[in-house]
């Protein structure tokens, strides 16, 4: 089971342990915030970022199929209305590399959306998620 605590410092931030790791959150300072930390729901697509990156680093190396850099940028749609949920994420893969396969690199990529990344898995029950394919960019 996950599980975080988040302990208020003020304002509208908070320092959140989680699994033994700390860090701030805050809000803007249109809304009281002070810009110490990110916003919570951005952390949203860097936990999506990270879960399905790593299954792609993970499924490449089973694959055999080396790269020498990769990169995955989130971005996220907000509805305009309260609670302003995302309705659209687009990630972006770009890799990087000499001898890279495009059919291996989109394997690994759809088995990532369509198998392996539960932060990717739980937010396509509530936002459209679309991805586009960068080599050597």
């Amino acid at each position: 089971m996950a599980s975080t605590k988040a302990t208020w410092r003020g304002d509208m931030s908070f320092s959140v342990d989680l699994q033994g790791h700390s860090f701030i959150v805050d809000a803007d300072e249109a809304v009281g915030g002070s810009d110490q930390g990110p916003r919570p729901k951005a952390l949203m697509l860097s936990a999506l970022a990270g879960c399905t990156g790593m299954d792609v680093v993970a499924i490449l190396r089973k694959m055999q199929m080396p790269f020498d850099r990769f990169e995955i940028a989130v971005e996220g749609d907000s509805a305009t209305d309260h609670p302003k949920v995302f309705k659209k994420v687009t990630v972006v893969y770009s890799f990087w590399g000499d001898s890279l396969d495009e059919g291996k690199i989109n394997k690994a990529i759809q088995l990532s959306h369509d198998k392996y990344c539960p932060v990717i898995g739980t937010m396509q029950e509530l936002a459209e998620i679309g991805h586009t394919v960068h080599l050597n960019p």
